[in-house]
């Protein structure tokens, strides 16, 4: 019968190559499918969780902080007195300075400019004035000083207790003589004030105004600029009188500093005192859509308001003398200070994981290669060319990663709305490339030559090119530069991506120095084996050594991924050691028991209660005598400088210093009686801390401290010391003072904090107790440092399941082969036993070195990286106290090192003894059939 095409005329129609290729073959299109998918999504979320946790850390950042550092105040002298009297009235009242308010609110910063919510102006004194009445508290007989504020919105922001809200009764002018006013809630318990109470405050004239309190007031939102940004508003202060010396000889006295709220057309009332009053407008910062792209441009224009073109601006409408304030550019320095310590460490992870999925993207794209050998070994030997080949895998290719790689990046957009999209763009465009470039690029080079059929590229026999020389030297050198780089200039620089790859780097050229290495002991140990009875353990090696020589990838993966746990591990480490270490800086020991400022005597009942306490193991009893002047030189010339001298037991003191690992130091340095000097005095050896050690010389110095005069001589210097971490000091033996009490105890173990309080309150009301333990919890993550842990923690977990992908993928490569293998050997009497433990020992060649390469690797990298990693920035950066560790270097983690290296061994051993436990369960007769090349 004549065709249909031929009666016709025409001919039959092409089927489509991708159409087909994908209904031939729909599993494994929707297995790479859902690999670019994952991928994509993955490499689109990363940029948007980490502009988000830099926006959600900046947004806490400005939120958390003290209201009077955030505040942007911009503040103006009180008008000219050459104006006329009217017109300096008028501008202080309320109307004109809300006029000044919302011109100069325009012209601040758009990222951050406030609402009018919880912003302020008014007319305030700068400088208080003594308060004569008898009504008024007065803790040590000394007259409060009171300052007088017109503020705006006060009805608004505050709740009336009793009494009246202020008025203004008729035209308030410079001379009026009396006004209304109300205080807060705390500013009248502390002073004794109720409504009709008076003030007098004196003026200019030499006169005064009578300012009369009509009501008490209690903050709405007491924690809000409006009240928190000068806190007098709201809290009285027990300060040192004025003129009073802290640091002098005599203590000083305390009196009460309050204010007093009038409203604002009272204002002009206020151009008379004695006060320096000063106009003032207060703005809170909306920082709700400020982003990290934003705070270069917001630090420059704060610098233009403080002094710039920005100031000349606020001066056209505040006056040609007005100034602004704000602490808002050091927030923000602090915020950059601790996005630059975290950036580096981040990017590491981001590094490492985005290594080990693009090599599990191209051992896919091997393994589609490798099924389809054969085929395109068919078309080629028909005349297929290779750009032909290449252009149709590229075709087949696309239409599966494009669209999953745009899904994956659709799917991500939906999480961490606040960051910006187009980041997220690279990530899966950077995907959908290497997957379309590698899989017809890798599977059409193989066929430029003919290949002889059974050409196998074992492992043990397979001899590196020149090329392939020529690269691995290529990534030393880059891995080399790397690593010096980053040693000698440390990741304060950050943002270099050849920094933070030099772990990938190091990985790397592991990788590449173990399938060199690998051959070898795989020779020697089939040799030995070949000599003894049982054919699985010399199957297993042979199989092992037959594998591709071209298996660095697998290896790589888990290299990296390991490189990347270890690394990671090691960070949290060394945050969580640099914490615990600033926590006994802090305290001394695991607590610190000690009288009024360190000098009150403890009594001794307390010294007693204290070591017989449950937990506690060492006390140790210190003598501190601070303010001791140290001696003149030898020119007679005075130092000018004190120190603090402590007292201690050397046993008990050295002891405890070994516990604390804070300042150790040999006890029989430090015993007295010391040597006699030529005039036969005794000549008391002291330990000293380096300043004061040089102060001191090599001769004998005499010293005079309340507990007695002495005769020193320096016999050892510490940097630091448990009993002040933070000072200046000389350690001496309390047997060589004349005058001995303990004024604070040092305890070592683990006493209950609240037996150890109850205990000290009982002894004295002035006794306090620090824990190293409380201590060590006020270092609490900031969003930024959470957000950052958790990138973290995600991109460890996406490697290491990346790295099992590619363990799974080398297997899946030769399960077809092994699945054959076990099934002819079955037939000569393997049993179900031997196959598992032939699968078994066939992986455990390249698991082994995986698993001990990737140990040393991580091992090396963290001591080759530690010199330029410092994490003090990211572990203390919002630690309570300014005793803090010189640095925290990276260490390695015991732990992070052995723990992933162990998983390595188990998942590979595990999926070889699945697959077997698999081919026994089917059948043999597809991989018996007569003619299978496996």
């Amino acid at each position: 019968m004549t065709p249909p095409s031929v009666r016709t005329g025409h001919h039959p129609a092409d089927a489509p190559w991708v159409r087909t290729r994908l209904r031939t073959a729909p599993g494994t299109a929707w297995a790479l499918a859902l690999l670019v998918l994952v991928t994509s999504f993955l490499a689109a979320l990363f940029p948007r969780a980490v502009e988000h946790q830099g926006i959600e850390g900046l947004h806490h950042d400005i939120t958390t902080a003290d209201p009077g550092r955030s505040v942007l105040e911009l503040s103006s002298p009180q008008p000219s007195l050459q104006m006329p009297p009217a017109e300096r009235e008028a501008a202080v009242r309320g109307a004109a300075l809300k006029t000044v308010h919302d011109k100069a609110r325009g012209a601040l910063p758009a990222e951050v400019r406030p609402g009018a919510t919880d912003s302020a102006y008014g007319f305030r004194t700068s400088r208080p004035a003594p308060a004569p009445e008898r009504w008024l508290a007065r803790p040590e007989g000394i007259d409060p000083q009171l300052n007088y504020a017109s503020v705006s919105d006060l009805p608004g922001h505050a709740t009336l207790r009793s009494g009246s809200w202020p008025a203004a009764r008729g035209p308030v002018t410079e001379n009026t003589g009396e006004v209304e006013g109300v205080v807060s809630e705390e500013t009248a318990k502390a002073l004794g004030a109720v409504p009709g109470a008076t003030v007098s405050v004196p003026t200019r004239a030499g006169e005064h105004l009578t300012v009369r309190i009509t009501g008490i007031v209690a903050p709405r939102e007491p924690r809000s600029t409006y009240w928190s940004a000068e806190p007098m508003f709201r809290t009285p202060a027990l300060l040192p009188e004025p003129g009073a010396n802290p640091r002098g000889l005599n203590p000083p006295h305390y009196c009460w500093y309050a204010t007093v709220l009038l409203p604002p057309d009272a204002a002009p009332a206020l151009l008379g005192s004695t006060g320096e009053p000063e106009m003032f407008w207060r703005f809170a910062p909306d920082a709700s859509g400020l982003t990290a792209a934003d705070v270069p441009g917001l630090r420059s224009a704060l610098a233009s308001l403080e002094n710039g073109p920005g100031l000349v601006r606020l001066r056209a409408v505040a006056g040609d003398n007005a100034a602004f304030r704000t602490d808002l550019d050091q927030i923000l320095a602090g915020y950059d200070t601790l996005r630059a310590a975290i950036e580096p460490v981040v990017t590491v992870a981001a590094v490492g994981a985005g290594t080990v999925a693009a090599v599990v993207l191209l051992m896919t794209a091997g393994l589609i290669g490798g099924r389809r050998r054969e085929e395109l070994a068919l078309l080629r030997a028909r005349g297929g060319s290779l750009a032909g080949l290449g252009g149709r895998l590229l075709a087949e290719t696309a239409v599966v990663a494009v669209p999953a790689a745009v899904l994956g990046l659709l799917a991500a957009l939906p999480f961490f709305g606040s960051a910006r999209p187009w980041p997220s763009v690279v990530g899966p465009v950077a995907v959908a490339v290497l997957i379309c470039v590698a899989v017809p690029v890798g599977t059409v080079l193989p066929h430029r030559r003919p290949r002889l059929p059974g050409t196998r590229d074992d492992l043990m026999h397979a001899r590196p090119s020149r090329l392939r020389t020529v690269a691995e030297l290529t990534v030393l050198v880059l891995a080399v530069g790397a690593v010096a780089g980053l040693r000698r200039r440390g990741t304060t620089g950050g943002g270099d991506l050849l920094l933070s790859a030099a772990p990938v780097l190091v990985g790397l050229i592991a990788a590449l120095v173990l399938v060199r290495l690998l051959p070898w002991p795989l020779r020697l140990a089939s040799r030995a084996v070949a000599r003894r009875r049982g054919a699985v353990g010399f199957l297993s090696l042979t199989r092992a050594g037959r594998s591709s020589a071209g298996g660095v990838l697998p290896l790589l993966a888990l290299l990296l991924a390991l490189t990347t746990a270890a690394f990671g591990g090691s960070v949290l480490a060394g945050i969580a050691d640099a914490r615990d270490r600033a926590a006994v800086l802090t305290v001394g020991a695991d607590a610190r028991i000690s009288g009024l400022l360190d000098a009150a005597p403890l009594p001794a009942r307390l010294l007693r209660e204290i070591r017989a306490a449950d937990g506690v193991q060492q006390v140790a009893e210190v003598q501190v005598v601070s303010g001791v002047p140290l001696p003149p030189g030898a020119d007679g010339t005075g130092s000018m400088k004190n120190t603090v001298v402590l007292g201690v037991d050397p046993d008990t003191y050295a002891k405890l210093a070994r516990t604390a690992d804070l300042g150790v130091f040999p006890a029989g340095r430090l015993r007295a009686p010391g040597t006699k000097d030529k005039a036969g005095s005794t000549v008391v050896p002291v330990i000293a801390s380096p300043s004061v050690a040089a102060e001191l010389g090599d001769g004998p110095r005499d010293l005079t401290t309340p507990a007695g005069d002495l005769r020193v001589r320096v016999a050892g210097t510490l940097p630091r010391t448990a009993a002040v971490p933070d000072h200046e000091f000389l350690i001496v033996d309390t047997a060589a003072l004349t005058r001995q009490w303990t004024t604070t105890l040092l305890v070592a173990g683990d006493p209950d904090p609240k037996v150890l309080r109850a205990t000290a309150r009982q002894a004295g009301k002035d006794i306090s107790v620090r824990l190293r333990a409380e201590e060590r919890a006020t270092f609490v993550d900031t969003p930024m440092q959470r957000g950052a842990g958790g990138i973290y923690a995600a991109a460890v977990v996406a490697g290491a399941g990346y790295a099992l992908l590619a363990v799974l993928l080398s297997l899946l490569r030769t399960a077809p082969e092994r699945t054959a293998l076990l099934a002819r050997l079955r037939t000569m009497g393997l049993t179900s036993r031997q196959g598992r433990r032939l699968l078994v020992l066939e992986s455990l060649p390249h698991a082994l070195p995986a698993a001990l390469g990737g140990l040393l690797v991580g091992w090396a990298t963290i001591v080759l990286l530690a010199s330029g990693v410092d994490l003090a920035g990211l572990a203390l950066f919002n630690g309570p106290g300014t005793t803090v560790p010189d640095a925290a270097p990276l260490r390695p983690d015991p732990w992070s090192l052995t723990l992933p290296a162990l998983g390595v061994v188990a998942l590979t051993v595990g999926a070889a003894a699945a697959q077997a436990w698999w081919a026994g369960r089917r059948g043999s007769i597809t991989e018996l059939r007569s003619g299978d090349p496996r």
